[in-house]
């Protein structure tokens, strides 16, 4: 133990007496294992933030959406063998009566929930005006969705039906026109038509992929098409199941509806696809981690670069050295004293690098969460791999000068100048 610490006293000290060259030869430690930390981190924190997007649609929710290819239609004949390995995209389109049909004929759905998404329109109240977001859907979207009134009554049936020109605001909203009035009741121009506000939202916060509800409007979807937008689809149709268990069982019932619904022949491919929250985080999870180890990967190059320039300059410092090494040799050290002694201070330029690696770690995250909004999250493992990884670089590429050193003759070292 007492030779343990004399060899870190040395090391310290020779490193001490050098502090430039030994901060330049760590470089290449701290940049690796400040990047593969930070990648790593960098990479949880997106499907951390995903899972949470994600989760907040729900778990037992699926969206259709138009216009996508899916594979042939089941049960179908094969086509020519030249189509045999390709897909077609076939334009499809969605429609209220897509939803209707759903609601009617589905026994493995809850509420169904068609939507028009989010076109930036011109709202203005007295003297204030600007762009906001302005959905169109149905009286089952607040159920489907989890969000909950702070004043008023979201859309009706009775609504939809009679295309009313009624409009339910979120918060941000309510604060940008109406600052401390109570909006319920009150008219807003949408695209130059009036509009009477029925509700307003709680705070909702960002949901799903970056939207905003707080800072949005929602109106009848049948207004919104005939009145605002003209148009007879829809963007995507959202459906509760009754039994999130029954995920596979409930895509397989709504495909089966909407192909008779758009008379789609045996054989052919859909014109819509299916999909859920769940499936959605697999793909971004399997898609994040493959980006980041290969991200890891690249800044752990860096780390062998490093390695190699603390070898670099152990061989330096061996050569500097080497009259220091015949001393000590006639003095009665032993070649595993010299080699442990050079070891240890490689060993010690590796590890210190690598703690600061993780300070610089540390300074990554924080600016790319000041200016992305992104939260990287930094856990113990990388950390560890990390520096274990850096101990052992050192530990590698030192062996090679300290085994130099420790086979010196101890005559010819002191005769050296």
């Amino acid at each position: 133990m007492k030779r343990i610490f004399e060899n870190l006293k040395v090391a310290f000290k020779s490193l001490n007496s050098n502090k430039l060259r030994a901060f330049l030869t760590m470089l290449g430690i701290i940049i690796g294992v400040g990047s593969v930390v930070a990648v790593i981190s960098i990479g949880a924190g997106a499907e951390a933030l995903i899972t949470q997007n994600l989760q907040s649609m729900g778990t037992n929710v699926i969206t259709i959406s138009p216009g996508r290819a899916e594979p042939r239609g089941e049960g179908g004949p094969m086509r020519h063998l030249e189509d045999a390995n390709t897909e077609t995209i076939d334009e499809g389109e969605l429609h209220l009566e897509d939803a209707i049909a759903l609601q009617a004929k589905a026994t493995l759905l809850n509420e169904v929930v068609p939507v028009l998404y989010g076109r930036n329109s011109t709202i203005s109240y007295m003297s204030w005006s600007g762009q906001v977001s302005v959905t169109g859907t149905t009286q089952d979207f607040l159920t489907v969705q989890g969000y909950k009134m702070a004043e008023g009554n979201f859309i009706t049936e009775s609504d939809v039906s009679n295309l009313s020109n009624v409009a339910v605001i979120g918060n941000t909203v309510a604060e940008d026109y109406f600052g401390k009035i109570n909006p319920v009741g009150e008219i807003i121009k949408i695209n130059g038509k009036n509009f009477v506000i029925s509700g307003l939202l709680q705070t909702i916060g960002t949901a799903g992929f970056g939207s905003d509800p707080d800072n949005s409007i929602y109106i009848p979807i049948t207004t919104a098409q005939n009145k605002l937008y003209g148009t007879d689809t829809v963007d995507s149709i959202i459906a509760k199941l009754k039994n999130e268990n029954q995920l596979d069982e409930s895509t397989a019932e709504v495909k089966s509806i909407l192909r008779i619904q758009h008379r789609i022949m045996p054989g052919e491919n859909n014109d819509f696809s299916v999909s859920s929250p769940t499936q959605f985080l697999e793909t971004a999870s399997s898609v994040l981690q493959i980006l980041s180890i290969t991200l890891g990967g690249i800044a752990a190059i860096s780390l062998l670069v490093g390695g190699i320039g603390i070898m670099n300059i152990m061989f330096v410092s061996v050569t500097e050295r080497t009259r220091e090494i015949g001393i000590r040799k006639s003095l009665g050290a032993k070649n595993r004293d010299i080699l442990m002694q050079f070891l240890t201070e490689s060993i010690i330029l590796s590890l210190l690098g690598g703690l600061l690696g993780i300070g610089f770690a540390y300074l990554i995250s924080w600016l790319v969460k000041t200016f992305s909004g992104l939260s990287p999250l930094i856990t113990a493992t990388p950390i560890i791999l990390a520096l274990s990884f850096s101990t052992a670089i050192g530990l590698i590429f030192g062996i090679f000068p300290a085994m130099r050193a420790a086979r010196l003759n101890p005559i010819e070292s002191l005769r050296y100048e």
